[in-house]
């Protein structure tokens, strides 16, 4: 059995002078009056009423995959039961499905077989998956979940299969950076606090490189919000919240509850400790980027 994704032929419309424009993706392209493809769009064509309008459809593509995106990173991250109902329902459309494709899922609860990598829905509304063994199969689960890597056992051997099978993932999963919590909470207070100090030429960069990884900005931190053991909690980093053109330091990494009130590292879940450094991590490499590029 071979499972593998439908593939969506573009929808042709008429253009002006016996063209056609279709959407591949979010690229418009062109075919000529013979009904060969373009490499490119004519300008005449390109300037067309019917190109402006696919122009707007491209948009409107493009803000739908981008929503697609952040919905299915917040079931990764909150690891989340996804009904496989649902899936079936949202796969025919190519946003979603180029999305879900690939990514690492496993049944909920841990009954029906062992979890692999999202292929497709079968009439019956069944998750198609190909498994460890690069098998394909049908997961027998009303709900499963897309794997946070961290609790993904045997990960490296997970990597090392879906680099040697050439997967690809549009949502980072098995490439998004890990880290494990420290078994002593000396080494774990020692681990967040590896972070504050970073001297940033200024809380514009600092700024600037969080909103570019998706994290918010409150109140002088980067924020970062996980959904985990169905807790909602926010991982904090200190970045300053002086003039934006100012140099500033940064401080710790902590975590809080939806009461503002401070989690105790001995209580913040192998997720949000994962995120939480991760976050931090990346804002903090501005720092160094900085000093490089200042280099002569």
């Amino acid at each position: 059995m071979s499972i593998s994704a439908p593939r969506t032929e573009p929808v042709w419309v008429d253009g002006p002078a016996g063209y056609s424009l279709a959407l591949d993706g979010t690229t418009i392209v062109c075919r000529n009056p013979k009904g060969r493809t373009l490499r490119s769009v004519p300008k005449k064509v390109l300037e067309s009423p019917e190109a402006e309008r696919l122009s707007h459809v491209r948009q409107w593509v493009e803000r739908h995959e981008r929503e697609c995106a952040r919905r299915v990173e917040s079931w990764l991250l909150g690891s989340l039961p996804v009904p496989a109902t649902l899936i079936s329902e949202v796969w025919p459309d190519p946003a979603w499905r180029d999305t879900l494709y690939d990514l690492y899922a496993v049944p909920a609860g841990g009954g029906g077989g062992g979890g692999g990598f999202l292929r497709g829905v079968d009439e019956r509304g069944r998750i198609g998956v190909l498994d460890l063994d690069a098998e394909s199969t049908w997961l027998d689960a009303d709900r499963v979940i897309l794997a946070h890597p961290v609790l993904i056992e045997d990960l490296d051997d997970v990597r090392e299969f879906a680099l040697e099978l050439g997967i690809t993932q549009r949502l980072p999963q098995l490439t998004r950076q890990v880290h494990r919590k420290p078994d002593t909470a000396e080494a774990a207070a020692e681990a967040r606090n590896a972070y504050a100090g970073a001297a940033f030429q200024d809380l514009r960069h600092a700024r600037g490189r969080a909103r570019r990884y998706g994290f918010a900005i409150r109140g002088g931190h980067a924020v970062c919000r996980v959904l985990e053991g169905g807790r909602t909690v926010q991982a904090r980093y200190w970045i300053g919240s002086d003039d934006p053109e100012y140099a500033t330091r940064s401080g710790g990494l902590f975590w809080v509850d939806t009461d503002e009130r401070n989690v105790r590292i001995e209580d913040v879940g192998p997720v949000a400790w994962s995120e939480g450094l991760r976050m931090a991590e990346i804002v903090h490499a501005v720092d160094r980027s900085t000093e490089e590029e200042n280099q002569p």
